[in-house]
């Protein structure tokens, strides 16, 4: 993890202490009651020479998470599924299936012996474990030693890694939570801003992550995305852009983050940076790509095919339309192509309005520019909200952008409620469409789950929007709420009058 600066208060030269989520976040102080209430005002913050850091508390918690995670899909790592057992347990992951399905058992290798419908960088990762796995197998050579089984696992492993890898940064861009807007990123007054550390628990303890951290790929997308955050806000355009075009290699997600990129370069009048940031973001892309491009072009084109071919996927906001409404038309994806485009287009100009004209002609001292993270949210959101595909996994990519723009508890936990009841019952729509036997739920309880992840997504931008054009509100920035006339402002603490020297 790269080395921290001390954030330090504006103007005093003193060291700021952290926002302790126990005094500023009303359900972390509600909770804060069963292990002693909140920090106390003498305690010391973080605490001196103790082995228990905030960031190895927290790294911690991430391990546990990912740990049962890794229990939870242990019932599918050996493959064989009978009864249905990869719904009935709600353990199915496509690292387990597509060992066979992309004959990675066979020993292939991706895009030269086989087409894989991923991105480069994620085919070379699966494509580099599946060697061992698969070697491994052979050398063995035994019933005992299952090559499917020890590809699950060597995934899962690092997957892991790249899970902690990203809360250890997300950490590091809230320990140091300067602001991006201003000409001298290493001035003090970048650093104004209080340090927030513990935000970082807000990932490692995302209910999501005990059930859809090894589904997919996805973790590793995530862990390559979180450097171009953490660079671009300490002024390092061409890291940032490395990063970022990592990112994209291994998922397209990550692209979506150039618009706001540029729509607040163009705002700020900094677009070198931005430029700059871009261009290696697409040098680094265009290295990855074009060898498996100019070797084996037909089978690095079948990812944008599938893409494009694609009918409603299940659980998407045409999924649960088509359910409620019945509206023929959505059965046709060629439609659904055309009307996802036009409103996500839609949405992509609304966004750019907003973070270009957001409290236009406000000075460089007035922290109320939009963050990068809260329209790189918004965007990402919008893709699926209105997109046709919506895979259970796809909500690891809005779990770091969310923490990043509105690191709040209560929403966020209400949304993650969500999103593991859409988990749970999409298992059981599974089964209900593959046993014969009856099993699994009901259609309209599977629209109410997809409808609630869908009404939940939505909420947490319409909450973002609002703190953007209500600045106050946004806990990143930390500004001082507005003196109300009716109550006098309380002094603080180090000017308070002096005690009487005899107490009556």
């Amino acid at each position: 993890m790269c080395p921290m600066p001390s954030s330090r208060s504006q103007g005093t030269g003193r060291e700021a202490a952290p926002v302790a989520p126990s005094r500023s976040d009303r359900f972390v102080r509600l909770v804060s009651g069963f292990i002693g209430g909140p920090l106390g005002g003498h305690a010391v913050d973080p605490p001196r020479r103790r082995f228990w850091t905030p960031l190895r508390v927290i790294l911690f918690t991430g391990l546990v998470f990912f740990a049962v995670s890794w229990l939870q899909k242990y019932p599918c790592a050996g493959g064989g599924w009978l009864d249905w057992q990869q719904y009935t347990n709600a353990c199915y992951t496509d690292i387990r299936a597509l060992w066979g399905a992309e004959r990675l058992n066979e020993g292939a290798i991706p895009y030269r012996d086989h087409p894989v419908e991923y991105p480069v960088l994620t085919g070379w990762f699966m494509g580099v474990l599946g060697q061992i796995a698969f070697r491994v197998e052979n050398i063995f050579d035994s019933p005992l030693v299952d090559g499917g089984t020890i590809f699950y696992h060597l995934n899962a492993i690092t997957l892991i890694a790249c899970g902690v890898a990203a809360i250890a940064i997300m950490y590091a861009i809230r320990a140091d939570n300067r602001r991006t807007d201003l000409p001298d990123a290493d001035g003090a007054a970048a650093l104004r801003r209080p340090g927030r550390p513990w935000d970082a628990m807000m990932m490692a303890a995302a209910p999501v992550m005990l059930v859809t951290a090894t589904v997919n790929w996805d973790l590793f997308a995530i862990a390559l995305s979180m450097p171009f955050f953490l660079y671009w806000q300490r002024g390092r355009p061409v890291l940032a852009g490395l990063f970022l075009g990592l990112a994209v290699a291994a998922k397209f997600y990550a692209l979506l983050f150039v618009g706001p990129l540029l729509v607040l370069a163009l705002r700020r009048k900094q677009l070198l940076p931005a430029l700059m940031t871009t261009a290696t973001a697409a040098l680094t892309w265009a290295a990855i790509n074009a060898p498996v491009a100019a070797l084996w072009r037909e089978s690095w084109l079948r990812f944008f095919e599938l893409n494009s071919e694609r009918p409603v996927d299940w659980g998407t906001g045409w999924y649960v339309l088509r359910g409620v409404t019945g509206w023929e038309a959505l059965w046709d994806h060629e439609f659904v192509n055309d009307a996802y485009l036009v409103l996500f287009a839609v949405s992509c100009i609304g966004i750019a309005v907003l973070g270009f004209f957001a409290h236009w002609g406000a000075g460089p001292e007035e922290d109320v520019v939009p963050r990068l993270a809260q329209l790189c949210f918004l965007v990402v959101a919008a893709f699926l909200l209105f997109g046709k595909v919506w895979s259970q996994q796809y909500v690891l990519w809005l779990v770091p952008l969310l923490i990043l723009a509105r690191p709040k508890w209560t929403m966020f936990l209400v949304w993650q409620a969500a999103e593991v009841g859409y988990f749970l019952a999409f298992y059981g729509k599974m089964l209900q469409v593959s046993a014969e036997d009856g099993r699994g739920i009901p259609e309209w309880l599977f629209l109410t789950a997809a409808g609630a992840r869908w009404l939940t997504v939505a909420a947490m931008c319409a909450l973002v929007i609002g703190e953007i054009l209500s600045p106050r509100l946004d806990v990143v920035r930390g500004l001082p709420a507005r003196p109300n006339r009716a109550v006098p402002t309380r002094p603080p603490h180090e000017t308070a009058a002096p005690a009487p020297s005899a107490a009556p």
